[in-house]
């Protein structure tokens, strides 16, 4: 039987990939331009596109186990498809957005929790992965500016958040996908600790081997340069993130220790896996 990973190209599936591989599973990943996917060579890619409800009966013939991740245009077609293919069980990247005390007035929350829905009723087993603040999300924010000047600008430079290692999040993905035990599970997944963005900004200036400054600006100068890289929905929520936690604690989670039997990566440790791009 074969494991399909829709979004194989992405920060976190490419891991779950990799991860499904070194546990011995046959994987087949998706994209709706495989001859540019740039996988291993063990994997195997389909064109399927979760928009092109067409395109999935091919990429879910033979599966028994799927990794997605929140697509709600298109996921009718899709667990329909699933369940005619026979998928037994679906792995779904989601958000701990949904378990936030503003869910039903987040549009992120709304979204996820929507795709949860269907896949819930398409009576196919699942797992729910939901993270809390990605790091990767840093790259969106700062990459630019410390690549081209060495500076990061933020008007909440106290701000706390967990931030969770994408490798964290697809060895949560494997272990569901391989293991017994997880069905019918929701992991709602914050990183290990909690840092103030002014400690984030230290962690890359040590993995790059030069100081980032921080200069402290407006919340208006923050939105006009976080919106050159990011959807307005996206700005508005980081903002209200920060200054919501402007000075206070994250919440952080041992949600990757208990599944996985691993501590989860720091933060420090992804900034090392990730120097190459800020420099």
């Amino acid at each position: 039987m074969v494991t399909v990973v829709f979004g194989a190209r992405g920060n976190v599936g490419r891991h779950v990939a990799d991860g499904l591989l070194a546990a011995g599973e046959r994987v087949r990943a998706t994209s709706r331009t495989p001859e540019a996917a740039g996988l291993s060579p063990h994997v195997e890619v389909v064109a399927a596109d979760l928009e092109r409800p067409e395109t999935l009966p091919a990429a879910l013939e033979g599966a028994e186990k799927v990794f997605l991740y929140a697509k709600p245009d298109g996921v009718e077609g899709f667990v329909e498809a699933a369940g005619s293919a026979g998928v037994r069980h679906l792995v779904l990247l989601s958000s701990a957005a949904i378990v936030a005390d503003d869910a039903e007035r987040n549009p992120i929350a709304q979204t996820h929790r929507a795709v949860e829905l269907a896949i819930e009723r398409s009576g196919i087993d699942w797992t729910f992965v939901r993270p809390g603040m990605f790091a990767t999300n840093t790259l969106w924010w700062w990459r630019t500016s410390i690549r081209a000047e060495g500076v990061v600008r933020t008007p909440y430079p106290e701000a706390q958040t967990a931030p969770v290692h994408e490798k964290d999040l697809a060895a949560l993905a494997v272990a569901a996908l391989t293991e017994p035990g997880h069905q019918g599970q929701a992991y709602t997944v914050y990183g290990p600790e909690s840092l103030t963005l002014r400690t984030q900004v230290q962690h890359i200036g040590d993995a790059i081997g030069r100081e980032v400054r921080l200069d402290v600006v407006s919340a208006e100068e923050a939105r006009a340069e976080l919106s050159r890289t990011i959807p307005p929905i996206g700005v508005e929520t980081f903002l209200r993130l920060w200054a919501a936690r402007d000075g206070t604690p994250a919440e952080t989670s041992a949600t990757v220790e208990e599944v996985t039997g691993r501590p989860a990566r720091t933060f420090a440790e992804w900034a090392t896996d990730h120097a190459g791009d800020f420099r």
